[in-house]
């Protein structure tokens, strides 16, 4: 069981992409955010023209110790996995939560250019910002290059196929930036030679798959990315301002989560009469084993925010629990939808050909069944783990217009689709 889950959490990564979509005006109470990430840059304060926070990649000419480098500064609402301390000229960025089970923590000491790396960190990682060329080895963190508005200092990838970022992919077609795989396939020569400021990746506790140690072993700054860590939709898209410390573009993403934050709440208000909730399961048998989001796992949340009955609600989980088909067949025969299967599934006739029994669902027989998958590119990234993750306000409307059609009349489904007759 324990090899079937790594195969599992290993395709799971593989899928990870970006393309950012355009918001989009739906009726009720809720609030559209207006300019997308790609619109334009985020109006500066002119009292600050000439400070640091206006100029984010701009060094400190002369070192003045009583200064406050970083007057923009961010918190943290909803993501749990990380923390930053500000002092005048430095921050100190803690990862807590790098993959599941971890019993070390990561420390980044992030070092105004232009001033001096202050002293006692032993066992952090020293990196001066803002950082001016990165390396990232999950297309999770590609979304936030292109809302921070830094997308310029991409000059390598873990592999071309994955991503789905039209920035991005034009970057590739004008041979701006590198595929340099990940994991043990990790070409660490050609990273060095790149020699970029920083390297982006994820953690998952399993030697052959991770590539931090070798990464820090070879003398490169290495950033811990553990959005995947967080169990809630919110959570994961906080992650934004751990990226935008490195680039000293905490106003940016503040700004940019707080619009998001409003438009997601804002949704929330139209599925709170709970006389209507759809009952609702997830997920598909993947080589002989259901793997069934818990009860306080990412995909529950999504689902009860978007105000349908999920039938594994009671499993006291934030992961995902190893079920056989008969005892969720038994569970969900009768269920009103069915969402987030296979990404190869296009068709109902492509589960049936899966597994017959997927026939006998009624949630399949009366046209009720969405994938998550309406955004797959040529070679198979999907874009709902890419720049879904950033912009779970819009996975939340996709939610409502399916289990509630009626509370946002005017939403087209962007990241999911129903399967095919």
């Amino acid at each position: 069981m324990g090899d079937l889950l790594r195969k599992y959490w290993k395709r799971y990564f593989r899928q990870l992409g970006l393309a950012l979509v355009g918001l989009f005006l739906v009726v009720g109470c809720y609030v559209p955010r207006t300019a997308g990430p790609t619109t334009g840059p985020v109006p500066a304060n002119a009292d600050l023209a000439e400070d640091i926070s206006a100029k984010p990649t701009v060094c400190a000419e002369a070192y003045d110790s009583t200064k406050d480098y970083f007057p923009d500064k961010v918190t943290t609402e909803y993501a749990t996995g990380f923390s930053v301390d500000y002092h005048n000229h430095y921050k100190v960025v803690t990862v807590s939560d790098p993959w599941r089970g971890a019993d070390r923590t990561f420390q980044y000491v992030l070092v105004q250019c232009g001033t001096p790396v202050p002293t006692g960190f032993v066992n952090a990682q020293i990196v001066e910002v803002p950082v001016k060329s990165v390396v990232a080895l999950s297309t999770t963190q590609l979304p936030h290059l292109v809302i921070l508005d830094r997308l310029e200092t991409l000059v390598g990838v873990s592999q071309f196929e994955t991503v789905n970022t039209p920035e991005v992919r034009e970057k590739i077609e004008r041979g701006e930036i590198q595929a340099l795989s990940s994991g043990a396939a990790l070409d660490v020569e050609r990273l060095l030679l790149a020699d970029p400021d920083l390297v982006m990746t994820f953690g998952t506790g399993d030697a052959d798959s991770d590539s931090h140690e070798r990464l820090i072993a070879a003398g490169l700054p290495v950033a811990l990315v553990s959005e995947y860590r967080e169990q809630t939709p919110l959570g994961r898209a906080e992650w934004l301002k751990f990226v935008a410390l490195f680039f000293n573009q905490e106003r940016r993403s503040q700004q940019y989560f707080s619009e998001m934050v409003t438009a997601y709440e804002s949704m929330k208000k139209l599925t709170a009469d709970p006389s209507a909730r759809p009952t609702v399961f997830s997920g598909f048998s993947y080589e002989g084993t259901w793997y069934m989001p818990g009860g306080n796992s990412y995909a529950a949340q999504l689902l009860a925010d978007a105000g349908a009955d999920y039938l594994w609600a009671d499993i006291e989980s934030n992961g995902s629990r190893p079920m056989d088909f008969e005892a969720v067949f038994e569970r969900s025969q009768a269920a009103d939808f069915w969402v987030n299967m296979s990404q190869d599934w296009q068709r109902k006739e492509d589960a049936i050909a899966a597994d017959p029994r997927y026939g006998k669902l009624a949630a399949l027989q009366n046209n009720k069944a969405y994938n998550n998958n309406a955004k797959l590119n040529q070679t198979g990234g999907n874009d709902y783990w890419e720049s879904g993750l950033a912009n779970p306000d819009v996975i939340l409307a996709d939610l409502i217009k399916i289990f509630h059609p009626e509370r946002l009349p005017d939403h087209d489904l962007v990241y999911y689709q129903p399967l095919k007759p």
